[in-house]
């Protein structure tokens, strides 16, 4: 089984470049006309769909989406960027532009191919700086400060429509010709369209093939045929009659959030930024106080053998957290790059495995040996292993507090929640002293405090596990330059500390850091990197350091999802996000995103395959397998 799994980079375009324009070499076509493609875009996509006046009546935390069948260059979407940028007037709209593309264009020539329009200059810079690794699956970008979401999945189109969730009110149907492209033009292709498809949704696309407008109309389009751009004759135009009008998911009015650490605050300023009240509840004095509460975090993950829905999910979610702390740089965001030690032999064998079976981008990671990993650190090491030059570390309280100063977000600390409690189509919220809290919906962010609050009965499998870092002073040690990871990681000196850990205690609760503890992470720190310490005696006993409890699942996988019972039976509109252990930081802002699509109703940014590896479900499905086994 393992050997059908795809590899994780996909192929990339195959360009020829003629008067500075590109052409595939795969399907001997251009990717817009060699005149002037931005005249070509705003006549065959923007103007028969409508765009600029539909833009200006999205209303306050509304949403418009544009759906494409081939995202090539990226010419069209920039276009509609701009007439985004032109005509929609409310700060809390946004636009969702969601595209396939099987044969990405590599960085360097979509900078080439778009520097053919100054005029787009601003927009291009923006998208090439955020284009992701060349990854199969979906890519979420946010441009714009967020007002323009892409939605960028590499990989079969079939695939793709199949496993995203969205509803389109444009469609801009583009790609190679069908005579040169077949796969992009497949009648089943066309037929997933009304199904991604609002009531009134309009299309436009370049061809005229008669088979292309007989398959849209049966499904459900009235095409028309009208007038091509330059010397293309005709092309195809349609609109999806609104035969009965749907209730469309519209954003809440307001959402309640229990837990301010990373995850809660993440997602609490997602949402205010969408335009959605929410109300940040923790029992602490403030945020981040609980496992965000450490002074240095490092942002990993260990990325599985097999890329499986497992390895795709932690490598999005890496992609996504790196391009999102990037507007934190130089505050609470230090991408220093990480290490990932090939430690022992164990290790070692495991990287091996790994770099034989998969091919990843070189900006995602790549192999070094001892020398290497010792210029890139600064600190000797006894092997080399996997140099991930996006990564860094993290200040996760200082982010938690700017996070949560926003606006629409009104904080509720020193609150200690004991009930929840269902009132028609509301929650009520019953803290231990004062009045009952009333909201629309409920995210629970409490870590291994989760199950406590659920009201509904059974066990869920989520386990309470101690860790303990510790501090030392910079005379302490040699400073590496970046994150060095194995069986502890250790941090670069931040204002005199570096902070190494963490201890992993699934049967200690003692809330106090202990000498023991603080030893035992100083055996593992010198073991990793013998001489890192300049004198280890007596240092257990006199250094600091801070406990916190993080939070796993039965399967180590995190859950973002409605509540269910063991049953299968959904607690509308009460969603859990938890179990996401010592990769949180890493994990939470790709799924805060993933749950503020939820719960505002716009396009989500996973596809159905990773949705399921964070159903809540399974933590009940779980606990009655190993009864019935045993």
């Amino acid at each position: 089984m393992s050997d059908e799994l795809l590899p994780p980079s996909i192929e990339t375009a195959e360009l020829t470049w003629q008067d500075g324009v590109p052409e595939s070499s795969r399907f001997g076509d251009v990717y817009f006309n060699r005149e002037d493609g931005l005249a070509e875009s705003r006549h065959v996509f923007l103007r028969p769909n409508r765009l600029s006046e539909r833009f200006e009546s999205v209303p306050a935390r509304g949403s418009f989406v544009v759906a494409e069948s081939g995202f090539g260059t990226g010419l069209n979407f920039l276009a509609t960027w701009q007439a985004w940028r032109e005509r929609a007037t409310n700060p809390t709209a946004i636009l969702h532009f969601v595209s396939v593309e099987r044969f990405p264009l590599q960085r360097e020539d979509l900078v080439r191919a778009l520097a053919l329009w100054p005029e787009l200059t601003p927009l291009a810079a923006e998208l090439a700086d955020k284009y992701p690794p060349l990854t199969r699956g979906a890519h979420r970008i946010l441009l714009d400060g967020g007002r323009v979401r892409l939605t960028l999945y590499l990989g079969d189109i079939q695939e793709a429509w199949q496993a995203l969730q969205f509803k389109a009110d444009a469609w801009f149907l583009d790609g190679f010709s069908p005579a040169r492209n077949p796969e992009m033009w497949l009648d089943q292709a066309l037929a997933m369209i009304r199904a991604h498809s609002k009531p009134g949704a309009t299309l436009a696309t370049f061809t005229s093939v008669s088979r292309v407008r007989r398959t849209l109309e049966s499904a459900g389009f009235t095409m028309q045929v009208i007038p091509g751009f330059g010397r293309k004759r005709d092309m195809l135009v349609g609109t999806l009659p609104v035969e009965v009008e749907l209730n469309q998911d519209q954003a809440p009015p307001s959402v309640a959030i229990i837990g301010a650490g990373i995850a809660g605050c993440l997602l609490a300023r997602n949402l205010a930024e969408r335009g959605i009240p929410v109300t940040l509840i923790d029992s602490a004095t403030g945020p981040g106080a609980g496992a965000s509460g450490n002074r240095q975090g490092a942002t990993y993950v260990k990325l599985g053998v097999e890329f499986n829905d497992q390895t795709e999910l932690a490598l999005t979610a890496l992609c996504f957290s790196q391009r999102f702390y990037a507007r934190f740089r130089d505050q609470y965001w230090h991408p220093t790059g990480l290490l990932q030690l090939a430690w022992s032999e164990q290790e070692q064998d495991r990287q091996r495995r790994f770099l034989n079976r998969n091919a990843y981008p070189a900006e995602v990671f790549y192999p070094v040996d001892q020398h290497q990993a010792g210029q890139l650190t600064g600190v000797p090491t006894q092997t080399g292993g996997l140099w991930f030059p996006g990564s860094g570390w993290l200040e996760p309280a200082k982010l938690c507090t700017e996070l949560a100063a926003h606006p629409l977000i009104r904080q509720h600390f020193q609150t200690d929640v004991r009930q929840l409690q269902r009132l028609n189509s509301t929650w009520a919220i019953k803290p231990a002293t004062g009045p009952d809290m009333i909201t629309d919906r409920v995210v629970i962010c409490a870590g291994h405090l989760t199950p406590a609050l659920l009201p509904v009965s059974g066990r869920f499998r989520l386990k309470k596990i101690r860790g303990q870092v510790t501090h030392l002073e910079s005379q302490t040690l040699t400073s590496p330059r970046s994150v060095i990871c194995g069986p502890r990681y250790l941090n670069p000196v931040q204002d005199g500390v570096a902070v190494v850990g963490a201890t992993f205690d699934l049967r200690d609760d003692n809330p106090d850091p202990t000498v023991a503890s603080h030893e035992q992470n100083l055996k593992e720190l010198t073991d990793l990197l013998p001489g890192i310490l300049r004198d280890t005696e007596g240092l257990g006993e006199s250094v600091e350091g801070r406990v916190s409890f993080r939070c796993a699942t039965h399967d180590y996988q995190p859950v973002a999802d409605e509540l269910c019972d063991s049953h299968g039976q959904v607690s509308q509109n009460l969603f859990m996000f938890t179990g996401l252990g010592s990769k949180g930081l890493t994990y939470a802002p790709l799924l805060a995103e993933y749950l503020a699509d939820r719960l505002s109703g716009q396009p989500q940014c996973l596809p159905a395959r990773l949705m399921r590896r964070l159903a809540s479900q399974r933590l009940h499905q779980a606990e009655k397998s190993e009864t019935n086994s045993g």
